[in-house]
């Protein structure tokens, strides 16, 4: 029986994300070659798809840190943690944070000429979103190096980051209070 840590469903992952990421960024280049009179809502549809994906990735990060955390270095179980960190991280997380920030900057470019407080209050929640994303970067890598020197409490705190940088990203985006 194969399992998922093996090898070999690994590249089929690998093959398939990548197959999907170019299947994505086709769309988005076919889109500015069509250019419909609604590239805009295609646009921001694009982006939301990105963000919700970018958003799954930063949720999901540190409840597997919080695991391997009680997971004991070098046992299967540190070892699987290890291989869902990496995948998760540059299979979906990467690629969607890459993606969000070239929809976002191409809609904030477009539509609000990079214009308007909520929309430079959003881009700097979204810097620290992203300084996040590469914190918990830097949490696999040292996770992958059996080098973790925090507890499971600490990234129980830490999953709360993302939720909280989100909640206001969205009031600013909906309310555009300033």
């Amino acid at each position: 029986m194969e399992r998922q840590t093996d090898q070999r469903p690994g590249s089929y992952a690998r093959r398939r994300a990548h197959f999907a990421l170019a299947l994505f960024l086709l769309l988005a280049v076919g889109l500015f070659v069509w250019n419909p009179d609604d590239l805009y809502l295609w646009i921001k549809a694009l982006h939301i798809i990105a963000v919700i994906s970018w958003m799954a990735g930063l949720f999901y990060m540190p409840r597997l840190f919080i695991y391997h955390t009680d997971a004991e270095p070098g046992s299967l179980q540190s070892e699987t943690f290890k291989i869902m960190e990496r995948r998760l991280l540059k299979v979906i997380m990467n690629p969607a944070m890459m993606l969000t920030w070239v929809f976002g900057v191409y809609l904030a470019w477009s539509v609000y000429g990079f214009q308007g407080g909520w929309l430079h209050a959003k881009l700097a929640l979204v810097v620290l979103l992203t300084a996040v994303h590469m914190f918990f970067s830097r949490a696999v890598t040292a996770f992958a190096r059996d080098e973790n020197r925090r507890s499971a409490r600490y990234w129980r705190f830490m999953n709360e980051a993302p939720t909280l940088l989100m909640i206001l990203i969205v009031v600013l985006v909906v309310v555009k209070p300033f």
